[in-house]
């Protein structure tokens, strides 16, 4: 078998029994409490993340800015749940999809260069919730611009995994895929 080696790390996950994943009541009891901390305190103060609307607000803002702008990262840090995780999707040098899953921070050290240099805008075209008790799941189509008013240079579908904790909403994943010639967006996501 010739398989690379992330392809053996999935292989290997999805080898894992799921009564392994499952924590006890004590172990989830001694995970740290997120809410408490400064910078989620300060998103609260903020109104952030008092609803789906602001969450999702939030993180459009708080990306977006002209070409060496510093952007708010306490504030980024503030919308997601210490687990969190951004992954993107895209093709590499062989022409293969792959995934990349980042943290908050990893993304942030990521995608600093790239600001420092490049304005960037990203606003929302169209959005889809389903929502059941306290997790939400958010397609959002967004373009990203060079000014605020420009036009796109790129265009795609943020499916985003949010949380509530009965306080505030927690980002849990944004997991986005941008549109192509081969891919583009579905009319279904642009009404």
């Amino acid at each position: 078998m010739n398989l690379k080696p992330y392809k053996l790390s999935v292989l290997a996950v999805s080898l894992i029994s799921p009564a392994a994943l499952i924590h006890t009541t004590a172990e989830v009891e001694t995970m740290p409490a997120a809410a408490s901390s400064p910078v989620a305190r300060m998103s609260a103060e903020r109104g952030d993340c008092v609803s789906i609307d602001s969450t999702i607000a939030a993180i459009y803002d708080v990306i977006s800015g002209e070409a060496g702008e510093e952007r708010d990262w306490d504030r980024m840090r503030s919308l997601f749940h210490p687990s969190a995780r951004l992954i993107s999707v895209s093709k590499n040098a062989e022409g293969e999809f792959t995934a990349r899953s980042l943290t908050p921070d990893e993304y942030i050290v990521n995608a600093s260069p790239f600001f420092a240099k490049e304005a960037f805008f990203e606003r929302e075209l169209s959005r889809k919730v389903e929502k059941f008790g306290h997790i939400a799941h958010v397609f959002s189509t967004y373009e990203a611009v060079q000014t605020p008013d420009g036009e796109p240079i790129d265009r795609g579908i943020n499916s985003m995994q949010l949380f509530y904790d009965e306080n505030r909403w927690w980002v849990m994943t944004i997991y986005w895929d941008r549109e192509t010639e081969e891919h583009p967006l579905p009319e279904q996501y642009l009404e």
